[in-house]
């Protein structure tokens, strides 16, 4: 497999860095993995931590490919951090911690995808969004409903409040997957936590990775979603990958994984 990858996170003006994010990779297959965590008093770091362990984890014992069905793979894999999640002792009156989740796994030029909450996951194309994921958030729903447009969506004061996630509440947890997306040479998949994607529009993402490398656009949108949040920035996360011949070759006999230490 062929591409560049880069992944990077700020804790903003919070307290705490919730946000966790991963990969790993064997010889055929390439899996990327993001969580926000939610809650500062309820660990929401560690049932983020906890969600990207089980997908680094369930890909490890691959040397070829996670499994002969790729999306079943990422929905078995998420439905088990979930319940890893529900097993982390908590406190009674407050519930348990709580994560987003974004996974796409790339095999034989395909990218499959699963997610739950509002992390977002992009293909980028030239200067376009070719595809990007459906938050679940009670926001997103208001526009899809023509209560609010999408510009208002953006700054609105309940953006924030999601409608799914890993952990939180058992009856709240599904995992909404999609049609497999085919990747072209040139590509850029990225995957970013409300932090990272919240202060921009998706025209702005797509051209800011049309030419340069994954590595100064990233770190550059980072350091912009902090001077555009005026010290009121979330924590900001993203993990981006180009695809195709003119990138790198990744080799591994055995499966390679990278989890960003995050302090």
């Amino acid at each position: 497999m062929n591409f560049s990858i880069h992944q990077a996170s700020h804790i903003g003006n919070r307290k705490y860095n919730q946000d966790r994010v991963g990969y790993a990779y064997s010889n055929d297959t390439l899996l990327l993995v993001l969580a926000d965590g939610m809650g500062g008093h309820l660990h929401g770091e560690v049932a983020a931590s906890s969600a990207i362990d089980t997908f680094i984890e369930s890909f490890g014992p691959y040397t070829q490919s996670p499994a002969a069905d790729p999306q079943a793979f990422l929905t078995r894999t998420m439905r088990h951090a979930h319940e890893r999640i529900m097993r982390i002792p908590h406190d009674a009156d407050t519930g348990f911690p709580g994560t987003t989740c974004i996974a796409a796994l790339i095999q034989d030029g395909k990218m499959y995808w699963g997610h739950a909450g509002d992390s977002r996951l992009y293909v980028l194309r030239g200067d376009r969004v070719l595809f990007k994921t459906r938050d679940h958030s009670m926001v997103r729903q208001w526009v899809e409903w023509g209560m609010i447009s999408a510009e208002e969506a953006r700054t609105h004061p309940q953006r924030n409040q999601i409608t799914n996630c890993l952990g939180g509440s058992d009856d709240m947890f599904y995992m909404e997957p999609g049609e497999p997306v085919a990747l072209q040479s040139g590509d850029v998949v990225l995957l970013g936590s409300d932090g990272l994607w919240g202060p921009f529009s998706d025209q702005e993402l797509a051209e800011a990775f049309s030419s340069r490398s994954v590595v100064d656009v990233l770190d550059n949108l980072i350091a912009c979603a902090l001077d555009r949040e005026e010290g009121h920035s979330d924590n900001v996360t993203g993990l981006a990958i180009r695809w195709g011949n003119n990138e790198t070759a990744h080799k591994a006999a055995e499966p390679v994984s990278c989890i960003l230490e995050i302090s």
